[in-house]
């Protein structure tokens, strides 16, 4: 049994980490905005502690802690994504729950990166994959990366950086293309897509969270992981496996809207380190994590 801190639990990454975490028999603290809405995604058997990001550096907690996955950050919108200023508190926030992590007894750090640290490519991204970030974003999780690490180095706790492509699943975001399409599949409306021929790699959040614990077991010290499914296929093959599992009789108009300026045509995890030194692969063919994503909402919506 472990004694496990998150922060951002209450994503659909950290809640689903959460729920494995407390299946395994571990304990869980979550560290939550205070006043957060998304509350009802957290098991009642969570620990729950209110706190704002800029807090963790004066925040203690009681009891030992073995392990503290960092998936919290703020401004992940597109609207923030270029705010120098909030990104750069970000980095600072790492830090500061590298520190945290120390003061709490913590062995291991796993921080949550981003595949807007490769920039654009056209080859599945590993670790050793050039770093091109685009986005202040991208640019500010690389930092965050590297400068934790260094402060887990002299600080003598284990530090892996988990770059993270595309997941979806249960408690996704409303703005996220699945969801659009899920929502809008049920309700009978038609969608307009862009041309969907980007080749993408798609894994379900449980799959995620797996993987997270699974580098949090075993990761190896200073390693970057990029969380992925492993296998890419076009954009457009994903749009109608969600028509074929939803059903109804929306209607699909692919080229109805442009690519958005800088679109990545091609985003695919080369998972094969992680594989090697956790043993993960993912367990969530596509269409079995969209029927769960629609089952959920469902059930959500009654």
């Amino acid at each position: 049994m472990r004694n496990i801190v998150i922060t951002g639990a209450t994503g659909m990454i950290g809640s689903a980490l959460s729920r494995l975490a407390l299946n395994k028999g571990d304990k869980v603290t979550a560290i939550v905005r205070p006043g957060s809405k998304r509350l009802d995604n957290l098991d009642e058997r969570v620990n729950i502690v209110e706190c704002e990001l800029s807090g963790l550096n004066d925040l203690s907690l009681c009891g030992a802690f073995d392990a503290f996955l960092h998936l919290g950050w703020d401004k992940t919108t597109l609207s923030g994504r270029d705010d120098v200023d909030i990104q750069l508190e970000n980095i600072k926030y790492t830090l500061d729950a590298v520190r945290l992590a120390k003061k709490l007894g913590c062995e291991v750090f796993i921080g949550a990166g981003s595949q807007a640290e490769y920039g654009i490519t056209d080859k599945p991204i590993s670790a050793s994959s050039p770093v091109n970030p685009q986005s202040v974003y991208g640019i500010a999780k690389y930092a965050a990366g590297k400068m934790s690490y260094n402060l887990c180095r002299q600080l003598g706790i284990r530090h892996c950086w988990a770059r993270i492509l595309s997941i979806y699943g249960i408690y996704d975001a409303d703005t996220t293309l699945i969801m659009y399409l899920i929502k809008n599949f049920l309700k009978g409306e038609d969608v307009d897509l862009t041309p969907c021929e980007q080749i993408w790699d798609y894994m379900f959040c449980d799959d995620a969270a797996l993987a997270l614990y699974s580098i949090m077991e075993k990761g190896k010290n200073g390693a970057v992981y990029c969380l992925g499914g492993g296998e890419g296929r076009k954009l457009k093959d994903y749009v109608l496996d969600i028509k074929e599992i939803v059903g109804g009789n929306s209607n699909i108009n692919f080229g109805a809207r442009e690519y958005y300026p800088h679109q990545p045509m091609y985003l695919v995890a080369d998972i094969s380190d992680l594989t090697a030194d956790t043993g993960f692969v993912p367990k969530t063919p596509f269409k079995e994590g969209i029927k769960k994503t629609v089952e959920w909402l469902k059930e959500k919506n009654q």
